[in-house]
């Protein structure tokens, strides 16, 4: 998988929508804006934690957007391998499959 070409083609399709349902596009990038600021748990972290959710659901898209956004905020190689071991632990070979293309994604972004 490309996962630049893969990341471009959905932000093209996003646009559009964002135009058309303007208010819930808003609501989404607050809320996002807002569970990812850095805090307690620092942004990096968060953007393992939601890389994880991203594996766990097998959303491509999610995991190619906080796979970018986890680099960077400083995240390593290393870290997103050992993200992609507990999602794993918690999913099996699901997770593995698409723990896979986080590793993929993690050399093609960064």
């Amino acid at each position: 998988m490309d996962w630049k070409k893969t990341l471009s083609h959905t932000g093209s399709i996003l646009g559009p929508m964002r135009a058309e349902q303007e208010g819930t596009a808003k609501g989404f990038h607050a809320l996002h804006n807002a569970a990812l600021a850095e805090g307690t748990v620092s942004t990096k972290h968060k953007e393992l934690i939601a890389l994880a959710i991203g594996i766990s659901k097998q959303c491509n898209d999610c995991i190619g957007f906080h796979v970018k956004a986890a680099i960077r905020a400083g995240a390593t190689r290393d870290e997103i391998a050992e993200t992609v071991n507990v999602v794993v632990m918690m999913n099996g070979g699901p997770g593995y499959m698409y723990g896979a293309k986080a590793m993929e994604a993690f050399d093609q972004l960064s």
